[in-house]
């Protein structure tokens, strides 16, 4: 499975090397206002799939970090023990009532 994968690597990165052999013609990108950018075809389509990746990624992180926070599990603090208040005697204190439950265990 080790070697398919490599294999299937090896594949994609030929595949790409020959589309950036095969695509260095000079292409214009037209901007606003009269300005435009000259580059090779390859760097062209690397810019715009790095830039729509970049995209996607910063429009999904609300959500991501949205659902993050509402699966977390919610910690409350403790409320502080007041010396001879609440405190309980020692005699209640067992090593079977200071245990913790494991979890998933």
């Amino acid at each position: 499975m080790k070697y398919l994968s490599w294999l299937l690597k090896a594949a994609f990165f030929f595949t790409l090397f020959a589309f950036a052999l095969n695509n260095q013609q000079l292409v214009a990108v037209n901007f606003f206002f009269g300005t435009f950018w000259k580059a090779n075809l390859v760097l062209v389509v690397l810019a715009a799939f790095s830039i729509g990746l970049l995209l996607g990624i910063l429009l999904m992180m609300p959500r991501w970090w949205r659902t993050r926070k509402n699966h977390s599990p919610h910690v409350s603090p403790l409320p502080i023990a007041m010396p001879g208040k609440n405190a309980p005697d020692e005699t209640t204190l067992t090593p079977d009532t200071l245990t913790m439950a494991r979890d998933g265990l």
